[in-house]
């Protein structure tokens, strides 16, 4: 069975969906401010997807209307 162009590009299209999926979601979230998405977006890109699991048990960080004197 060998593997085809296609079959390979279609993984790699998966896989990178598959990556990209957790910034997507928290930049369209919204359960933070922009500054905070930005530190769970680098969170992502550096540290994994243990980020992403961390996002959705512990965002927001701050109470939003606490930065809205």
């Amino acid at each position: 069975m060998a593997l085809t162009i296609t079959s390979i590009l279609l993984f790699l299209a998966t896989v990178g969906l598959l990556y990209i999926l957790p910034i997507i979601l928290i930049l369209m979230s919204k359960k933070t401010i922009a500054s905070e998405k930005l530190g769970w977006v680098l969170a992502i890109w550096f540290i994994s997807w243990f980020a992403w699991i961390f996002y959705l048990i512990f965002a927001p960080i701050q109470d939003k209307n606490t930065l809205k004197h």
